[in-house]
């Protein structure tokens, strides 16, 4: 039951993300959801993580490093010969050890690697923030496309309908000899032809629609439409108030210079080469032995207690022989008793983990290097060649945001007076076309001088309907370019 539990919930998490996506999806909805499933984008997160990592690796420089060690030994007791001299013992040997060294270091690296750490982190904070807004734009400018396939799509489903309708009254004109065959010939051409425009525009607006859900990371789902709708307003912001807001928002200059600070960083850590450096450590262990003859230390001790007593009566002999008082008495008391006996026995019991404990060790030193082969000074004018390249990538990057804003908000001014003149053409068109239809209807205009003012309608309508996406994608560059919303 639990493998089925487990087995049960995977398959819950593994649904396609399509199946969640709303039938209806406004800009904001494919903003959100680009930003928790475009991969190229969770893959710049996880620079953010690195950094951070990076960042609690800079803090662990300053606490000690530590290790420690537990080993475990078999020696064989047969003697060993040195200089034809048996040393060693007579059992087998057990032994078991600990230690724990800690070491510690400071130096001027220490202090600016935390430094540089932190920077980068700032630096990567600004890459997410510039990757987030480049992904808003590219789904911003997709989103528009779709919007704008759709609508010129439409327009050309509405030309077919009014081809057809044309093509009826072709047929019902020549049937009361008021037209040729000829005209019902170009009308039926003419709605062939325009089913073939309309039959591509659906395409393009398919696949673009498909792109879209691409840029967005999940799967197009079978029926969903755009909802959002983008009114046109004529932009109200100066050039001069759009590049002081860009010098502050711009996620990508932001970054280079947070960059650098940390070449700046960086020059200083290689300058820190030159000041002294403070290292401290310290050690503790202890070791365990055990013979694995148990009563090895008790016949050792047996047999220092009958070499003592032995020695004892022979220097009783040499007294009494001089004269002197006998000491037999004490001689006497010198014995090997099994209370020594049971000590040495449970002396004998340490192994594994009844450690003696071997004298601690502490060091603290003060180095400062003398001459190491002008490597300090390669190091320094590397840093100095590398801070250099970022302030160069800092001011790239200015003329370009500069280039980028300037020439984002002369679009944007000139899409708009673009979409007026549009609009107005669209309008004259659509008055142009409804007369032609009438004065065809009641025999005064021809049906080429009606699929004239068709086509121009066509031409029009679509100029107005790119006009206006044009716009609004021209008002979308500019906001990326800036680094913030504008509207």
């Amino acid at each position: 039951m639990r493998r089925f539990a487990i087995l049960t919930l995977a398959a819950t998490l593994a649904v396609p993300a399509a199946a969640q996506v709303p039938t209806s999806l406004t800009l904001d909805e494919a903003v959100g959801l680009a930003k928790r499933n475009n991969p190229s984008f969770l893959e710049t997160q996880n620079g953010r993580r690195r950094a951070e990592n990076a960042v609690k690796n800079a803090y662990g420089a300053f606490l000690p490093s530590a290790s420690t060690n537990l080993n475990a030994s078999y020696r064989q007791g047969r003697p060993q010969f040195f200089a034809g001299v048996a040393f060693g013992s007579n059992s087998d040997i057990m032994s078991s050890s600990w230690g724990l060294n800690l070491n510690a270091s400071l130096s001027a690296n220490t202090f600016a690697g935390l430094r540089r750490a932190k920077q980068n982190e700032d630096a990567a904070d600004a890459d997410v923030a510039s990757a987030e807004q480049a992904l808003v734009s590219g789904v911003t400018q997709q989103y528009l496309f779709v919007l704008q396939t759709q609508a010129r799509a439409a327009v050309q489903d509405s030309l077919v309908k009014s081809n057809e309708l044309q093509l009826e009254l072709a047929r019902a004109r020549a049937g009361v000899g008021s037209a040729t065959s000829l005209d019902v010939s170009r009308a039926e051409v003419a709605v062939g032809q325009q089913q073939v425009a309309a039959l591509r525009a659906r395409n393009l607006a398919e696949v673009s629609m498909l792109q879209l859900f691409q840029q967005i990371g999940v799967a197009k789902p079978d029926q969903v439409s755009l909802t959002s709708r983008f009114e046109v307003a004529e932009p109200t912001m100066t050039a001069a108030a759009l590049l002081e807001m860009a010098q502050s928002a711009n996620p990508q200059l932001k970054a280079l210079r947070m960059r650098e600070m940390a070449a700046q960083t960086n020059v200083r850590a290689a300058q820190g080469a030159y000041l002294p450096s403070l290292s401290a450590s310290a050690s503790f262990g202890g070791v365990a032995q055990q013979y694995t003859d148990g009563e090895y230390l008790v016949n050792q001790g047996a047999n220092q207690v009958a070499s003592s007593r032995a020695s004892c009566f022979t220097t009783d002999s040499l007294r009494r022989g001089a004269g002197m008082p006998a000491i037999t008495a004490a001689c006497n008391s010198i014995v090997f008793t099994d209370a020594q006996a049971s000590v040495l026995r449970d002396q004998n019991k340490a192994f594994p983990f009844k450690f003696t404990g071997n004298p601690y060790n502490l060091s603290l030193g003060l180095s400062l290097p003398l001459f190491d082969g002008f490597s300090r000074e390669l190091a320094v004018q590397d840093a100095s060649a590398g801070r250099q390249d970022a302030r160069y990538r800092v001011r790239a990057q200015e003329l370009r945001l500069t280039a980028d804003v300037t020439s984002a908000y002369t679009t944007l001014i000139a899409a708009f007076r673009t979409f007026r003149l549009q609009e107005q053409n669209s309008t004259l068109s659509r008055s142009a076309l409804t007369l032609a239809q009438e004065r065809y209807r009641v025999g005064l205009n021809s049906l080429v001088d009606l699929q004239q003012a068709r086509s121009d309608f066509e031409r029009a309508e679509t100029d107005r309907i790119d006009a206006l996406y044009e716009f609004h994608r021209a008002y979308a560059a500019l906001e990326s370019a800036v680094g913030r919303p504008l509207r």
